[in-house]
């Protein structure tokens, strides 16, 4: 974390366990200001983490303060939270006008118009017929966004708000989430798991990778693209440099990986090339390391 960053969520000694698996969190501190990405493979622990600092699970062990302030999660600061997740946000039976008159009551920062306004921006179709139920599944992610995005609220948690989207829509939500940030001028932040690194990188400030529960990897993206390099070299040379890389493919016609910066000299001798590497690259390299899987 840089010098005086203001943390949005500071998280100490959270520990969540289930039959086979642990979230283990010693200390992890989400900047202020900021667009921040939680990445994983699946089972990594991203919606277990997501649900207790948006206050959906409270039987975890640990400590979880807001707004660089100290602040636990009670009415008020869940008041500045917007939080958007797969499976049944809205009941099913719902019309989307019963979600503009629910959310109104439910959130004293919500405005009517705002919703409206973005219903129509997402092309949402309205009608007091229209049942959240025979939405798509990418037309209930814009109704979550719609919602959230029409309150006043300081920190937006998502989890992987941009799974169910298409391409277009995906370019959409970042758009979104920008001008999120900007209107807040430094004072908003957003925390989402995604999948969709590549998709989503534009957008992404921040980074934190998550593995078997445990954090493996954090930091500014910046930052990251300087601490790792993409490198590229023959194949005679593939196999002397999968020791030294993070993680690396090969081919007959020579090898592709991500190296830590500080170990670059230890490929002197070798004809390779560097490429500052996207955070997609860097994302995959670091889950290869720590997964469990058979690669």
């Amino acid at each position: 974390m840089k010098e005086g960053q203001r943390n949005v969520i500071q998280i100490s000694g959270l520990q969540k366990k289930y039959k086979g698996f642990e979230l283990s969190v010693p200390r992890l501190e989400v900047p202020e200001g900021f667009a921040t990405a939680l990445i994983g493979e699946n089972g990594a622990g991203k919606t277990t983490l997501l649900n207790i600092l948006a206050g959906i699970r409270r039987d975890f062990k640990g400590e979880v303060t807001y707004f660089g302030e100290g602040r636990k999660l009670d009415a008020g600061t869940q008041e500045s939270i917007g939080y958007t997740g797969p499976g049944c946000y809205f009941l099913p039976n719902w019309t989307i006008d019963q979600v503009e008159e629910i959310s109104g009551l439910l959130f004293s920062g919500f405005h009517c118009d705002r919703f409206r306004s973005l219903c129509g921006e997402l092309g949402i179709r309205r009608g007091l017929t229209r049942d959240v139920k025979k939405l798509s599944d990418g037309n209930r992610m814009k109704l979550m966004l719609a919602a959230v995005l029409a309150r006043d609220t300081e920190l937006l948690i998502m989890d992987e708000p941009a799974s169910p989207l298409d391409p277009l829509m995906r370019d959409k939500l970042c758009d979104m989430i920008r001008e999120y940030l900007e209107q807040g001028n430094g004072k908003r932040s957003v925390f989402f798991s995604t999948h969709n690194i590549a998709d989503m990188e534009s957008v992404t400030d921040y980074a934190v990778i998550l593995e078997h529960g445990n954090v493996v990897e954090e930091g500014f993206v910046e930052d990251l693209k300087e601490k790792y390099v993409c490198v590229k070299g023959e194949a005679a040379d593939g196999e002397k440099a999968g020791k030294i890389l993070v993680s690396a493919t090969k081919n007959t016609y020579g090898f592709e990986g991500i190296c830590l910066a500080e170990n670059l000299d230890r490929l002197a001798g070798m004809d390779v090339a560097v490429e500052t590497p996207t955070l997609s690259q860097i994302s995959v390299a670091v889950m290869k390391a720590n997964t469990s899987l058979k690669l």
